[in-house]
């Protein structure tokens, strides 16, 4: 099988359109948005209108806007999102993002279909079947490593997305239930309550306690700055940052760096290419360890690795600045060689290991002047700066400018002039001004400054989308040419340009299913299939599935069940593996967190993790987040 090579893509998120209108200028080559209904972040919503302006402005360079519509649905509201499906097509969208395979049973616009990765795509086998099923794009799993990515590209044609940057979920997604266990609150459905942030306590199987009041299911943040050349040669064409709820500063300032990396990439190797058209340039150095994280990791990419978790806080502690020399009345000095500004945030661990955090008022060198002085301040303490002031201010500011180049030409007609404008993908604008006789047309005086003024005045694209290549000039004479001529040709050839580009945006088709439906990789599915609606049944029986569970949502799985599968071990976290160690067993161990126990058992065969636990009583689906006009 000869695998295509896709462009190389660099996906943003936006929170909303001006937050993606800022991803494509920074950088992107798409992003991805939630709708007014049944997208996987709670509080993301954005209306149909919205999208619209958003795909307009992507549109002009060709830039595409995928739209998650990846809640599990239930059969009430299935047309709901039908219909909503069509609404997106008709605003321009270039994708949905799916997890419910019900909407694929239902009539659907002939927009392209990406597999959510809370479709749990980890398999060469799950994803050649969601090729087969007619999806154009998968989002892989996290936690594969180069070589798994390899496996699947080789095997599969279909685009692969991996997610390169922002907060990683600890358990596979699509298989974690915890919240709705214990709120209600489904992640399948877009409103995680992020149990895997909480402090726990973990005991071994004989009641000692190995680790107090740790947060046991925190990750660091993703960064795979230094495999992106390693991801794009394994088969990765769509490089994704997660973060559709993260602040404005966060998307400028972590797009930019993608864009600069994979820029690099394209540039020294040319069997890649660019997903979109234009280069932005920036008013600031894109800095990762300015943007919150919780510390980095590149997670599974090159296999297991110890130090993975944020087990001491999930908060943001920053860029390590230096320690505290000297307290006094109000004020600390740094031995650093750091600058400060007034407004930075500064932070610390206290003697239990819990951040503390400190606003400086006013910074005089080294010697710092906290807004309040926190009391755990001690001299000797290790400072982090979480906010540096001088780089938001620079990012709260317009920061990007990103321009598509064109080659104007200027050519005589019998009885005026026309201006071609041809931009870099080969879209073309061309107006004709009539002058009159050319027995009435003047030669200029002085004919090498005048043609030098006539380029210079037909490069000038000023705030508009373009950037000029060197003017071409097709003049029988060296003509006198009034300025405002000029000017007028090039501002409607510029319009028309403009409206030539989103008119002739090549939206993506969708792709077709196989001739005949492939079978699914299991003839068997349970609550981890996430079936939630009769489409989905259906959808799943055409392929071969013989017997289906309801998702755990439905409320059918009463007893003690993996509420959560990962590939994070805390046997290995802490030197308690197996594999590692002679003489160990996997036996159970415990999570405790309040009143909250959750027993971890240990599958070593697969090298997973399994935390188990009940539905609490009472505990009954939150359907208000994702019903139609909620904003969810």
């Amino acid at each position: 099988m000869t695998r295509p090579q896709h462009p190389l893509e660099l996906l943003a998120p936006a929170k909303n359109a001006d937050f993606g209108i800022e991803a494509i200028k920074h950088g992107a080559d798409a992003v991805y948005i939630g709708g007014p209904a049944f997208g996987a972040r709670y509080g993301a919503g954005n209306d149909v209108a919205e999208i619209r302006r958003l795909c307009d402005f992507a549109h002009r360079y060709r830039a595409k806007v995928f739209v998650a519509l990846n809640t599990i649905l239930q059969d009430s509201e299935l047309e709901a999102g039908r219909q909503l499906a069509w609404q997106l097509y008709e605003a321009g969208a270039d994708a949905l993002i799916i997890q419910d395979m019900g909407l694929l049973e239902m009539d659907l616009p002939p927009i392209q279909l990406h597999a959510s990765t809370q479709t749990d795509n980890r398999s060469p086998e799950k994803v050649k079947f969601l090729e087969g099923a007619g999806f154009s794009q998968v989002v892989l799993a996290r936690e594969l490593s180069l070589n798994e990515i390899i496996n699947i590209s080789s095997q599969a044609t279909v685009a692969l997305e991996y997610f390169v940057h922002g907060a990683l979920c600890v358990a596979y997604s699509g298989q974690c239930y915890i919240s709705h266990a214990h709120t209600g609150r489904s992640a399948n459905r877009g409103e995680c309550s992020q149990a895997c942030r909480l402090p726990y306590t973990l005991v071994d199987d004989k009641g000692k306690t190995i680790t107090e009041n740790q947060h046991l299911l925190s990750m660091k943040d993703n960064n795979q700055t230094e495999n992106i050349l390693a991801l794009a040669q394994a088969g990765v064409s769509s490089f994704k940052i997660e973060g559709r709820l993260k602040d404005l500063s966060y998307v400028k300032n972590i797009t930019a760096h993608y864009r600069r990396l994979l820029d690099d990439v394209i540039a020294q190797n040319p069997e890649f290419t660019r997903a979109s058209s234009g280069r932005s340039t920036w008013t600031f150095t894109p800095q990762p360890d300015k943007t919150f994280n919780r510390g980095y990791t590149d997670y599974f990419a090159g296999g297991r690795q110890d130090d993975i978790g944020a087990f001491d806080s999930p908060a943001f502690v920053g860029e390590l600045i230096g320690d505290v020399a000297e307290i006094g009345d109000g004020w600390l000095v740094v031995n650093t060689d750091q600058t400060f500004h007034n407004g930075d945030g500064v932070c610390f661990h206290d003697a239990h290991g819990d951040v503390q955090g400190m606003r400086i008022n006013r910074a005089e060198g080294k010697k710092l002047y906290p807004a309040e002085m926190p009391p755990e301040l001690s001299e000797g303490a290790t400072l982090f700066r979480n906010r540096d002031q001088e780089f938001e201010r620079a990012l709260e500011k317009e920061s990007a400018d990103r321009r598509v180049s064109v080659k104007p030409v200027l050519s005589e007609t019998e009885d005026g002039l026309v201006l071609t404008l041809t931009d870099e993908d080969g879209v073309t604008a061309a107006v004709n001004r009539k002058i009159g006789p050319k027995s009435e047309w003047q030669i200029a005086q002085n004919p090498e400054p005048a043609l030098a003024k006539l380029q210079e005045n037909l490069g000038k694209f000023g705030n508009t989308m373009f950037i000029a290549e060197p003017v071409e000039l097709k003049l029988s004479q060296p003509w006198f040419l009034p300025v405002s001529t000029i000017n007028a040709l090039r501002r409607e050839a510029t319009e028309q340009l403009e409206a030539a580009r989103v008119a002739s945006h090549p939206r993506p088709p969708r792709a077709k299913p196989a001739a005949n439906p492939v079978s699914y990789p299991q003839e068997e599915l349970t609550y981890l299939g996430n079936v939630f609606n009769a489409k989905a049944r259906q959808f799943y029986e055409k392929h071969g599935v013989k017997l289906i569970e309801e998702a755990y949502e439905a409320g059918n799985e009463k007893g003690m069940v993996s509420l959560m599968i990962t590939r994070h071990c805390l046997r290995y976290s802490f030197n308690l593996c197996p594999k590692e160690v002679k003489h160990l067993k996997p036996d159970p161990m415990t999570l405790i967190n309040g009143n909250e126990k959750l027993i971890l058992k240990f599958d070593c065969k697969a090298c997973e993790m399994h935390v188990v636990g009940k539905m609490k009583k009472g505990v009954k689906l939150n359907l208000g987040m994702i019903r139609p006009g909620s904003g969810g």
